[in-house]
């Protein structure tokens, strides 16, 4: 057993202290996670969990005490500093459990000097229920996904959960074995859960080997479908689920999951999370696996951000937004009916120029509402989020006056609808409360507005100008006795007293209603002292003013926390909304800026893109190298009198921009139906059901995969799923075997797309007897990257046109590359002679020929033997060493060489 995975038996008795038999019996209870251990201003590490975070922070591993006659390791972090750290730990992958002091120490006194003060974990956070701030990036959502199996007599049904505690986005969809990897890559989650027998399951072990470290094993108690609706019913706080839909047992199971992972790793706390709502099987389009990998939609093959399809469009100004979009891109739309609504959106934020820029300027000043809003609902906000909500109010409260009177079209109005739905009243409590700059932690107070509360403001009048109040209420004492030499002072025997002289005494004590309002307090020889009920309380106030100060702006922080959670639906409704209008005219002004054109989508086949281009290339070419992008046609729309679209298939040379062809398609279709403007002169499409991708090389050696094997099993997967409605992408199938073999793959992939998947696809090979299958399919068509030859040279033209490439250019692309002439010399001879004769002994032939370099000593030019001087200093320069001056000084003594030989 690890040492630090439970308490030892008879810990006590092997002299362990009542603080590490605390501690053993906290680390027992939560054996996976690292225990971040509350000591004073520290969290404290210890045994294996200390060496662990030392390794992973950097930080000093030190020792405290002996623990079975062993030094027990120890680290620890600021509590101050902790979010910094807990950064780098979730981001490795690790559990952390926070072990907060839950009593007062001076209660803990109270048992004995030795007690020890109760602790207990009091969150967990894991990579998927993190909600701070510096944890989160601002445009990235953080998902926690489940996931949900039921078996029954039909076999296994799946489905998947998943929520963003962040924001509250709370959503579910069925999924099945086949297709499980590419659902859950859709959703891009930071932590999936699932029940212990289904991690071990050996169908299903592949996914999750592929997953990696986000997968974690729970529970099967957390996945009962059977009380998953009274788990649901108890944390939503309803009787019935009936108000939710109708969910299917794997639905409830994955729902139960998820909200049980919640529970279980918030505590006492409750995130303001939304309803599930259901993904609609086929409502998004599929992109499997390999194609969102190799399409790099929001990350590149090495994982950044720079470089993406997402970092190339994102114009959004909010985190909100860039959220939003994200998700577009992940996952498009397939009815074209919605497509078109967003379409409009943008379309009318491009016709209103003046209107666009005013709601982006708004949006600047808008907090990410939903994010400031769960973080109070779990206790874990501060002044800052109050005003988050605040400052985000009046920002929708600016859109709402900007849209007051236009004519919206429907996505844009519904999201008007939601932003006048937020509550007013609310908005106008924190509007009064807030100060204008407010502090980080609430316990700092003053974040409360001056004269929004009397008895603060009093409170805050005592603390910060004490000595002001007793000076006024001396000039009001001494204009009612009439002493003028009546001072109030303070000591720390009597604390504040009235002080007068001797002679003076009497007005104080010459009557019975005197001597009721001066209570005498000390006689001196000189002057005698007193004080008053008034004084008293004064002095009560005074020394607790701050306290109270702090306890009545954290009464009105409590109260405005309960308003906002409150209105929690309406607030996670109207930060949606702002997240759209972003969207809608962040794509207005991509749109604008870079030449896009609104596309046509349809139920059709149709696949009719003009002068597209590749949203990512082109904005990199204009930017480090200052050219224009070469545009290209596409067309895979069905003929007349065919039912299907059609098939292109692309020769031409290596660098000729096949890849970037074959993909800037795939990004038209998916930024389509995402619902964006797309580069290009013109486009019409036809909703594309699935999008399949095999463009690229890349092996899997950990799982025993080949470069080829991978390809195959990616090619497979392409023709066992492919519709009529799907587009395909293919590059280069066939390539990782012998030529023959190859080719006859590629050939007989090329007849299933066209006779059993009926698809569009774009189909690139340099296997150009392949060519010859248009002569009997009708609907496969030959296309090429144009080239140029000049003076032996070859120029990539990148330019796409009818016909079929009469070679593959490769030998000159190897000598752009910077092969050994050598080596391209030889490649020349020898594709000479394949090409000149028979297949048959054509090996033999090469094989008998010269070796390689001894052919390159031949044909390297010779030293010359005579003794001609011109020729032996034109065989001795070296051009590419020489600087400018140099070659002219070499030139001219050429030409006085030259001179001389005449």
């Amino acid at each position: 057993m690890r040492r630090n995975a439970a308490r030892p038996a008879g810990a006590a008795a092997n002299g362990a202290t009542p603080m590490m038999e605390q501690y053993l019996d906290i680390k027992s209870a939560n054996p996976d996670s690292l225990l971040f251990y509350r000591m004073g201003d520290f969290y404290e590490l210890f045994f294996e969990d200390a060496e662990v975070a030392s390794r992973a922070l950097g930080i000093t591993l030190t020792k405290r005490g002996k623990h079975l006659g062993e030094d027990i390791p120890m680290c620890g972090v600021p509590v101050h500093a902790a979010d910094d750290y807990l950064q780098k730990l979730i981001a490795l992958g690790h559990r952390v459990a926070v072990c907060e002091q839950i009593e007062d120490p001076a209660e803990a006194r109270k048992r004995g000097s030795k007690s020890v003060v109760r602790r207990d974990v009091v969150r967990l956070v894991t990579p998927g229920t993190i909600t701070e701030e510096k944890l989160l990036e601002p445009s990235e959502a953080n998902y926690l996904m489940s996931l949900g199996r039921v078996k029954g007599s039909i076999g296994q049904q799946l489905a998947l959960a998943w929520i963003d505690i962040s924001t509250g986005n709370f959503r579910v969809a069925e999924t099945r074995a086949d297709r499980l990897l590419a659902d859950i890559m859709r959703i891009d989650p930071r932590e999936l859960i699932v029940a212990e027998p289904v991690f071990h399951d050996l169908d299903l072990r592949p996914v999750f080997d592929m997953l990696g470290r986000i997968v974690s094993p729970q529970p099967p108690s957390f996945f009962d479908s059977a009380s998953a609706e009274m788990r649901l019913s108890r944390f939503f706080g309803v009787a019935t689920l009936d108000g939710f839909g109708r969910f299917s047992r794997a639905e409830l199971s994955a729902i139960s999951g998820a909200v049980a992972y919640v529970e279980k790793t918030q505590k006492a706390e409750r995130p303001p999370l939304g309803r599930p709502e259901r993904d609609e099987d086929g409502a998004s389009l599929f992109i499997d696996p390999a194609t969102r990998a190799n399409l790099e939609l929001i990350r590149t093959m090495s994982g950044s951000r720079e470089g993406s399809l997402f970092k190339s469009i994102d114009r959004t100004v909010t985190g909100s937004g860039g959220r939003l979009l994200a998700e577009r891109l992940m996952s498009p739309l397939t009815d074209p009916g919605e497509i078109n609504t967003r379409l409009d959106s943008v379309g009318f934020l491009i016709a209103e120029p003046e209107l666009r820029d005013r709601l982006r300027a708004a949006l600047k000043s808008a907090p990410d509402l939903a994010r400031a809003l769960s973080r109070l609902a779990l206790n874990r906000g501060g002044p800052r989020d109050l005003g988050a909500l605040r400052n985000g109010f009046a920002a929708a409260k600016e859109i709402e006056t900007l849209f007051t009177g236009q004519h919206l079209p429907a996505e844009l109005a519904a999201a008007f609808e939601a932003i006048r739905a937020l509550p007013a009243v609310l908005s106008a409590h924190l509007e009064a409360a807030l100060a204008d700059e407010l502090p980080l932690m609430k316990r700092d107070g003053g974040f409360v507005r001056q004269g929004y509360d009397a008895e603060l403001d009093e409170m805050r009048a005592l603390r910060d100008q004490s000595r002001r109040v007793i000076a006024g209420m001396e000039r009001d004492l001494v204009e009612e006795t009439g002493i003028r030499s009546l001072k109030i002072r303070h000591n720390n025997v009597l604390g504040y007293y009235i002080e007068v002289t001797a002679n003076n005494s009497a007005v104080m004590t010459g009557t019975d209603a005197a001597r009721a309002r001066f209570i005498h307090r000390q006689t001196m020889a000189s002057a005698m002292r007193f004080t008053t009920t008034e004084l008293a309380d004064l002095e009560t106030k005074i020394a607790n003013a701050a306290d109270r100060a702090l306890r009545i702006e954290l009464e009105i922080f409590d109260r405005l926390l309960a308003e906002a959670v409150a209105e929690a639906d309406a607030i996670r409704a109207g930060a949606q909304a702002l997240a759209v209008i972003d969207v809608a005219a962040a794509l207005a002004v991509l749109a604008e800026s870079e030449d896009y054109c609104r596309p046509a989508v349809d139920d059709s086949l149709d696949f009719q893109v003009e002068g597209g281009r590749h949203a990512v290339v082109e904005q990199s070419l204009r930017k480090q190298l200052a050219e224009p992008f070469v545009a290209n046609d596409c067309d895979l729309s069905p003929a007349e009198g065919q039912k299907h679209g059609a098939i292109w298939l692309l020769t031409g040379p290596n660098m000729g921009g096949k890849s970037t062809f074959l993909r800037q398609n795939a990004l038209i279709a998916i930024l389509a139906q995402a619902g964006s403007y797309v580069p290009a002169r013109s486009a019409r499409l036809g909703v594309v059901d699935k999008l399949f991708s095999r463009v690229g090389a890349s092996d899997d050696l950990a799982r025993g995969r080949s470069t080829f094997m991978v390809e195959m099993v990616e090619t497979a997967a392409i023709l066992n799923q492919a519709t009529d409605r799907s587009l395909v992408i293919l590059d280069e199938i066939g390539r990782g075997t012998a030529t023959f073999d190859g080719l006859s793959i590629a050939w007989a992939a090329v007849e299933y797309l066209h006779e059993k998947n009926r698809c569009r696809a774009l189909f690139a090979t340099h296997f150009h007897e392949m060519t010859a299958l248009v002569e009997k399919l009708p609907r496969l068509a030959n296309v090429t990257m144009r080239v140029k030859e000049w003076e032996g040279e070859v120029v990539f033209l990148h330019e796409v046109g009818r016909g079929a490439a009469d070679r593959s250019y490769g030998i000159q692309v190897a000598r752009l590359a910077g092969l050994p002439n050598a080596v391209v010399e030889r490649a020349r001879e020898v594709l000479h002679q394949l090409e000149e004769g028979e297949t048959s002994g054509k090996a033999a032939r090469l094989v008998d020929d010269l070796p390689l370099f001894s052919v390159a000593v031949k044909r390297e030019p010779s030293k010359p033997q005579s003794n001609d001087a011109l020729v032996q200093a034109i065989f001795e320069l070296q051009p590419d060493e020489m600087t400018p001056r140099e070659a002219l000084e070499a030139l001219y003594r050429l030409k006085a060489l030259t001179a001389k030989n005449r």
